[in-house]
């Protein structure tokens, strides 16, 4: 396995409450993704954050308004990421 960096796309939160909001919208709505520490480059709220790649973005936020679920920042970042099959 190798490590590769990869752009993301890291959505902020001020609450845990927020976070998990997100996360079971997500779950339930078969949205791509998956909750992450918030990364060191970013600061935010509650430390939670929601992480998925960059073309996501206009309908994973739509989702979040539709659902009234508050966010606080929408970055892209670069992640490590391991791989399988690469030294």
């Amino acid at each position: 396995m190798g490590r590769v960096r990869r752009d993301y796309l890291v959505i902020t939160f001020d609450t845990t409450t927020a976070a998990m909001a997100c996360e079971k919208l997500c779950h339930s709505k078969g949205l791509p993704g998956r909750m992450i520490p918030v990364p060191s480059q970013i600061s935010a709220g509650c430390g939670l954050s929601w992480r998925v790649l960059p073309g996501e973005k206009d309908a994973l936020l739509a989702a979040l308004d539709d659902a009234g679920i508050p966010w606080v920042a929408a970055d892209v970042v670069q992640l490590w990421e391991l791989v399988r099959g690469q030294a």
